[in-house]
């Protein structure tokens, strides 16, 4: 799950950001609504982390931008503006959830993973390929019953391979989904995860690589 957090207060932004990604979000930090749209226009976000009060550009000109521009991106307004009607006002500018400050990191990242959990294109609860399962929520992947021990990146690997219903997935999309803007494009971290995760999913193989296209998940 791709996830951009935009909140001006430096230290609650990083803070975020860094306990997002040791859930295994892929997240990028911005402290302001200009930046939010310059990373919008280049990449595609599952959940936008948004906070109304920010200089300038403000967080309800971003969520409207965002629901116009960007309709398969979620956003969750996080903001110290927590009246009941603070709240009805985000919420009707299309906000799709709205967490006010203080708040439990744990509940956010729950909140986050249940807008993910709403594309434009409504995913069953639990992914499956033949014997291959994989439950977003739990973060818990199977084959014939027997949990695998998968790292957060090979988890994400694999969760974007399988919701593509045997699409093939370019190395290029899979870096922009499953890592964020730390990641060098030109570095071959993608090979080397997908090489471990087929190690870690076992024969018969189900991870295909589909020339000049990417890779695929298939039934063995």
């Amino acid at each position: 799950m791709r996830v951009l957090v935009v909140e001006d207060f430096e230290i609650l932004a990083r803070t975020i950001g860094t306990g997002l990604r040791r859930e295994g979000l892929a997240v990028d930090v911005v402290l302001d609504g200009v930046d939010a749209f310059e990373r919008l226009a280049v990449t595609r976000y599952d959940v936008v982390v948004l906070d109304r009060d920010l200089p300038g550009v403000g967080g309800d000109d971003v969520c409207r931008h965002i629901v116009a521009e960007h309709p398969a991106s979620r956003v969750l307004m996080l903001t110290a503006s927590g009246t009941v009607r603070e709240r009805v006002e985000g919420l009707g500018l299309g906000a799709d959830d709205y967490l006010p400050k203080p708040f439990d990191f744990d509940e956010l990242v729950a909140r986050i993973r249940a807008l993910g959990r709403r594309p434009a294109t409504a995913l069953p609860p639990v992914l499956t390929v033949g014997e291959l399962a994989l439950d977003p929520a739990q973060r818990v992947a199977t084959r014939a019953g027997r949990r695998l021990e998968l790292s957060p990146k090979e988890f994400g690997v694999l969760e974007c391979l399988m919701a593509a219903g045997g699409r093939p997935v370019s190395a290029e999309e899979l870096l922009e989904r499953v890592w964020d803007e730390a990641a060098d494009p030109f570095t071959t971290t993608v090979k080397t995860t997908v090489r471990r995760l087929r190690a870690r999913l076992g024969d018969p193989p189900v991870i295909h690589t589909v020339r000049e296209a990417g890779y695929r998940v298939e039934e063995a």
